[in-house]
């Protein structure tokens, strides 16, 4: 056996960097206390969602991915509890901007970074006035405990991001996510279609899932407002959730995995045996037409 436990973590944004910080660090305590190995913060985390709307001010919260105060205070976190960090910052690489996960490995060492693929654009995520699409390509890493795989929010609604890192060796997926309200539409929710998205990535690559949202009501300095619905969760490798959080509180979630059965299974399976890539052209234009 090669187990592992992951944990999911959730909370609201104290609209300060460093409030918003010492909240996530009790969070990370708290799950590594409960035996987590691997622990998810949501996306973006040391600050609020500043992408409801435009606002040119708000690209001067970057900094360099090496000199990243949130990173290095991670990082250091990291090493002291010997645990795996994905670490959600906004990076400034010149005069481009990412949406950025830098992962940290249980000695504190940083193992390379991602950089947020698909950018939303709709009112109250105004991601792509903040965000260049992301240069990285896909990335999995090898961690002290077992080979993760991350994409960043909106990435999460893509199967080919789940099934490349699938690919790649991934043995554990992880999204940080802002989520919420959707200004066109108050009174729809899509909360259930975010989980069972996910939850189909999982089941159809035969792995584990961690899903970790933020919570509460943020406003934007021309007084539009996003409420994030939360709802982190936990799937298993057949997609069922095996733990999940509210909409309101703030806290972890924990699981542990044999990822030695679920790699035997996954083989066995024949998912990526019976693929059949040179009939998938297609996923390879914008209208689905080759020509």
């Amino acid at each position: 056996m090669r187990k592992v436990t992951v944990a999911a973590t959730q909370m609201a944004s104290r609209h300060d960097v460093a409030k918003n910080c010492d909240a996530a660090e009790k969070l990370v305590r708290d799950a590594a206390r409960q035996g987590a190995q691997v622990i998810l913060p949501q996306e973006l985390f040391d600050n609020d969602y500043f992408c409801i709307e435009q606002h040119a001010k708000f690209l001067n919260l970057a900094h360099e991915i090496d000199r990243h105060p949130t990173v290095q205070r991670f990082a250091a976190l990291a090493k002291e509890l010997g645990v795996v960090l994905p670490v959600s910052v906004f990076e400034r690489a010149g005069n481009v901007h990412y949406n950025t996960v830098a992962m940290i490995d249980a000695d504190g060492k940083q193992l390379g970074i991602y950089r947020k693929s698909h950018i939303p654009d709709g009112r109250g995520y105004q991601e792509k006035f903040y965000f260049a699409p992301g240069d990285t390509g896909f990335k999995v890493w090898d961690t002290a405990f077992g080979r993760i795989g991350v994409g960043i929010c909106w990435d999460q609604w893509f199967p080919e991001c789940a099934r490349s890192m699938a690919l790649m060796g991934a043995e554990v997926l992880l999204y940080p996510t802002a989520i919420g309200s959707e200004p066109p539409n108050p009174d729809y929710d899509s909360s259930t279609h975010w989980q069972n998205t996910m939850r189909g990535h999982a089941a159809a690559n035969i792995m584990p899932l961690v899903a970790s949202n933020r919570i509460g009501k943020e406003t934007a300095p021309d007084g539009r407002w996003n409420i994030f619905y939360g709802r982190s969760f936990i799937s298993d490798w057949q997609g069922e959730k095996i733990a999940e959080m509210n909409r309101e509180e703030e806290g972890v979630r924990v699981a542990t995995f044999d990822l030695e059965t679920i790699g035997e299974l996954r083989r066995s399976w024949g998912v990526f045996r019976d693929r059949r890539p040179e009939m998938y052209g297609a996923l390879l234009t914008r209208d689905g037409f080759t020509r």
